[in-house]
């Protein structure tokens, strides 16, 4: 796979796990509100910084493991089954209606859900000064992070999914593996970004409909995906 190629579906990959509903989407409703758009990135830097140094421990020791062939061929096949089961999964939640993009609803839900997650990290009630507005916004850096490293599924993708990309890229040495990291948290930096736009502006920028064909489309290239990186792993 050549540069371009890791670059463009990472992207794409990346953008179908963004898009998933789970606790960092609440969150990121809910400092949306109170922040306005900045909500959005700032979410991003601290789930950024938490998955770079993710990358940066798996390379650092197992760099030379992971560009052996019988290795890259295992973990070719399980990242490549996992991106299967899970595009699969996304069209049947789809299928039968259980994904829904609703900024109003997603409000009320946001004031519960995400309360218990701020809670762990004190916030300032005073007036919204300069030095208060700095610490709302470092404490959306801290719950980035926090929110992240809380949710099973991130650690799952890493485990598999991610493994399976950093091992396909270590193939065009560290380069390569900047372009993934790059194509991957843009996708994660441009789907929040559309999320905190849609809840600081008060309106649907994305429709329903929108939101479950885009989600279909990035499912059913993560079973092609997967199904590439199956073939590597098996008759490669």
């Amino acid at each position: 796979m050549d540069l371009p190629a890791i670059f463009t579906t990472a992207f794409i990959v990346g953008f179908s796990g963004a898009m998933a509903p789970g606790p960092l989407l609440t969150v990121s409703i809910r400092e949306s509100f109170r922040l306005g758009f900045v909500a959005g990135p700032l979410l991003m830097v601290g789930h950024g910084i938490l998955e770079l140094a993710l990358v940066f421990a798996l390379v650092g020791g197992l760099s030379f493991f992971l560009t052996q062939p019988v290795v890259a061929h295992i973990i070719a096949v399980v990242g490549g089954a996992s991106l299967v089961y899970m595009g699969y999964g996304i069209v049947n939640d789809v299928y039968k209606k259980k994904l829904k993009f609703n900024i109003q609803q997603r409000e009320t839900n946001s004031a519960s859900d995400g309360s218990m997650v701020t809670g762990m990290i004190s916030e300032s009630k005073s007036a919204e000064s300069e030095p208060s507005l700095g610490r709302r916004r470092l404490h959306a850096v801290l719950l980035g992070m926090l929110v992240s490293i809380s949710n099973p599924y991130w650690t799952i993708w890493w485990a598999t999914v991610g493994l399976a990309y950093i091992s396909t890229s270590m193939n065009s040495g560290y380069t390569g593996l900047a372009v993934f990291f790059t194509g991957h948290i843009l996708s994660d930096f441009t789907w929040y970004s559309l999320v905190a736009a849609a809840a600081a502006g008060g309106r649907k920028i994305l429709s329903d409909g929108v939101y479950k064909g885009v989600l279909t489309a990035c499912a059913v290239f993560m079973i092609g995906l997967g199904s590439y990186f199956l073939y590597n792993g098996l008759f490669v």
